[in-house]
């Protein structure tokens, strides 16, 4: 007895494939949502508003473009020996006293003090002058630093250049009523230097360290030689 066996059909393997694909398929898909599941890391997040608007919070917390900065005119305690006179136009350096670590209700103010000036001391090419500062308020008050100092004429322009600074800051000196600190005013004698004096000035315009107020006193004919005038820093009791 002879045994036949029949052979699929096409349509019957097509149909077989398509059930393989269809499986292999879905097995991929299952594969995928693990390894998203098990790395959701892997998703970029977009920005958001917030983010946005921190940025520009932060970029935004300086200081604002239109704010002026306090003005520095004079208008300060001024000594009897000197006019009251405020110099033409600007006067570049005068206000750049040293700023102190004391607070500001213990320093001592132009209002409360005495301006003058001593006597010229010469020696050996130089000429110093003191310039003294006197308490004379009703309680203690302390200075430390550099004070601005331009010479100018009665009507106020200005004489030469601003003092530079000679020497260190110096320690905090601190003024009971009637005590006195000085700073010292240095220039060269004539002839010392070929580099011209300046004209001959009659006032002495002064911010006492840290003030943005000016005090005035009497130059005495203060002229400064061979391009050279400094000033230091104030220092405890009155020379001169």
């Amino acid at each position: 007895m002879s045994l036949t066996i029949k052979k699929p059909g096409r349509g019957r393997r097509v149909a077989a494939g398509s059930l393989i694909a269809v499986a292999a398929l879905g097995l991929t898909a299952c594969k995928g949502g693990t390894d998203a599941a098990s790395h959701p890391s892997s998703a970029a997040s977009p920005a958001t508003s917030s983010d946005a608007g921190s940025g520009s919070q932060a970029s935004g917390s300086g200081h604002s473009p239109g704010a002026k900065p306090q003005s520095s005119a004079p208008g300060g305690h001024r000594s009897s020996s000197a006019p009251s006179v405020t110099p033409k136009g600007s006067v570049p350096g005068t206000t750049q006293s040293h700023s102190s670590a004391m607070s500001a209700s213990d320093r001592c103010t132009a209002a409360a003090m005495s301006l003058r000036l001593g006597p010229a001391d010469i020696g050996a090419g130089n000429i110093h002058y003191s310039l003294i500062f006197t308490n004379k308020g009703k309680k203690a008050c302390s200075l430390r630093g550099f004070p601005g100092v331009s010479l100018i004429n009665r009507d106020g322009s200005a004489v030469g250049k601003p003092a530079t600074r000679a020497g260190g800051s110096g320690a905090v000196v601190r003024l009971q009523p009637g005590q006195s600190a000085h700073a010292v005013l240095h220039t060269l004698n004539e002839g010392v230097s070929d580099t011209p004096c300046w004209g001959t000035s009659q006032i002495v315009y002064v911010y006492p360290p840290g003030s943005k107020e000016s005090m005035t006193t009497g130059s005495g004919g203060l002229r400064v030689c061979g391009g050279r005038f400094d000033v230091t820093a104030v220092q405890p009791g009155a020379l001169g």
